[in-house]
């Protein structure tokens, strides 16, 4: 039926429509999704079952239902599609006709602070660099530095970082995160203090997460997470709402506190004040591109210190 299109590999356009197909349960809506012909649209799922040489969808009268190779071609069909859509913008950075581009982890922690400023700062110096910020946790933001997915990655001190050159960056210091009408006040308090109380914090695979869990384990208490949640700004939403006790860096909770009717007392531990590092694979060039950056982001940590 399909002739010699059994051996070619299957294109973007199909294995997007059937993502279409999988996702709305409907031949028709996926059709006209795509811009396609219902015919065209079950010619094109056909010639992918072909391709494949097993069954994707179970077809009924309510409509599509994947099999078990359809949901796992579902997942796989979506990492391709992400990949394609991750190199077409990494092409255009260099389609915009500047041809010096770097790319940067920060985590979510120096995000929130002070990072997107100090890299408008370089930017501003040398805007023929075209510079590409993304948001990570710590791990996630070296691992992608390894894969070769990132120039520098900024992250939180005491994640792996074996093998990589590293520089100290910035700082930050952790705080206890309150409703205003909280009867706790001070000037500061100890982590032990708040481990009675409900807290709220972030998912389990954040560096604060474990280093909170972890100084938990060694007062032998447990960490009393009543809530978990994605962003600072979610933390101080459920601390707004009552659930609990937030702990964030003191500089993020700051920017949520008039909003919300929060207050922020510093933590005395001497854990809470944590440093950052800058990891790339291999000392750049100072001269180069990224060694200018580096420098840069070095002056701005050194300034920061002698603030202290």
């Amino acid at each position: 039926m399909f002739g010699g299109e059994e051996s070619m590999l299957p294109d973007l356009d199909s294995l997007s429509l059937f993502v279409r197909a999988a996702e709305l349960g409907n031949l028709t809506r996926a059709a006209e999704s795509s811009f396609i012909t219902v015919p065209a649209a079950s010619r094109r799922l056909s010639l992918l079952e072909h391709q494949f040489k097993t069954q994707l969808f179970e077809r009924h009268s309510r409509g599509l239902q994947l099999t078990a190779a359809g949901e796992r071609l579902l997942a796989l069909a979506r990492e391709v599609i992400a990949q394609v859509h991750y190199l077409r913008s990494e092409m255009s950075n260099y389609g915009q006709g500047k041809q010096r581009v770097l790319r940067i982890q920060g985590n979510t922690s120096a995000m929130a602070q002070f990072l997107p400023r100090d890299i408008a700062l370089f930017q501003a110096k040398y805007n023929d660099i075209r510079i590409v910020l993304e948001e990570s946790w710590s791990e996630d933001a070296v691992r992608k530095l390894r894969r070769h997915e990132a120039d520098i990655a900024i992250v939180v001190e005491g994640c792996a970082v074996d093998g990589l050159w590293t520089r100290p960056y910035r700082r930050d210091l952790l705080a206890a995160v309150l409703s205003e009408c909280d009867p706790l006040q001070g000037a500061a308090i100890a982590f032990e203090e708040l481990l009675d109380r409900d807290l709220v914090g972030l998912e389990g695979g954040s560096t604060l997460t474990r280093l909170l869990t972890s100084q938990a384990s060694a007062m032998m208490r447990p960490m009393p997470l009543r809530v978990q949640v994605r962003s600072f700004e979610a933390v101080c939403r459920a601390v707004e709402a009552g659930l609990g006790v937030g702990i964030l860096p003191i500089a993020a909770a700051g920017g949520f506190c008039n909003a919300m009717r929060l207050k922020v007392i510093p933590l005395t531990d001497s854990w809470a004040m944590r440093r950052m590092l800058m990891c790339l694979r291999s000392q750049p060039d100072p001269d180069s591109d990224l060694g200018m950056l580096v420098m840069h982001l070095e002056a701005l940590a050194g300034a920061d210190d002698g603030d202290d």
